[in-house]
């Protein structure tokens, strides 16, 4: 039976990436802002003060999705980025390398990412996966493996495309251009790449296949059987 539009899980697995990409960001608008007004004003330290307000920000974020019982990793994150970026700006005296510590971030991202597909070990393979309990089963699916490896190009543009818009910015000491690029290439990218990772998996797998949620294990049946007998319970 074709898959159609409702078998899709990845929507719903990477509809919370946003709100967790919208945490992130919120500490660096809130830099910018308190950045310009510290400056406009003339108070002693702005990149200080914009500093502070970014750490604080982060770390309320921090706490409050701790206390609604979710798992705070992202905006842990984005606590540790806010405060390494704080430092480094402090250290150079230039507000501009607020956003260094996430230009380096995307280029790791992006190299992560494209190794991933290199060695056939997709980053979105895993994250699915994961999410859907199944951790290893995908990897014995060469469809899958297939589809999961082509969305993941899509994930490894996101960071390329912040690279090439951030990096000229950064070094034409664009703070407010930089504050709004952050903003404007976090949230709508990923949801672009949230929306497009199901067609680009899809592409890949043939009619009947049941989707991500029930992996079709491709190797011979001894392997299998040795492998269950192997894991434990």
């Amino acid at each position: 039976m074709r898959l159609r539009r409702r078998d899709d899980p990845l929507l719903e697995i990477l509809a919370g990436t946003g709100r967790r990409m919208a945490d992130a960001v919120l500490p660096t608008a809130v830099f910018v802002v308190v950045w310009l007004v510290a400056r406009a004003a003339s108070w002693p330290e702005p990149i200080l003060l914009g500093g502070l307000a970014s750490v604080v920000v982060a770390g309320v974020v921090a706490v409050v999705r701790w206390r609604a019982g979710e798992r705070p990793g992202a905006a842990a994150v984005g606590l540790l980025i806010a405060v390494a970026a704080t430092l480094v700006a402090l250290y150079t005296g230039r507000a501009e390398d607020f956003f260094l510590p996430r230009i380096i971030a995307n280029a790791g991202s992006l190299a992560a990412w494209l190794v991933s597909i290199a060695i056939r070990w997709p980053l979105l393979g895993l994250v699915v996966s994961a999410a859907l309990g199944k951790p290893r089963s995908w990897r014995y699916d060469p469809d899958l493996v297939r589809g999961y490896s082509r969305a993941s190009w899509l994930w490894a543009a996101q960071y390329l495309v912040r690279i090439v818009v951030l990096l000229p910015l950064w070094f034409a000491d664009e703070v407010v251009a930089l504050g709004i690029a952050q903003v404007v290439l976090t949230w709508p990218l990923v949801i672009l790449c949230a929306l497009g990772s199901w067609p680009l998996v899809r592409s890949a797998l043939p009619p009947e296949h049941p989707g991500p949620r029930h992996p079709v294990d491709a190797r011979p049946v001894e392997e299998r059987a040795a492998d269950e007998a192997e894991t434990p319970g």
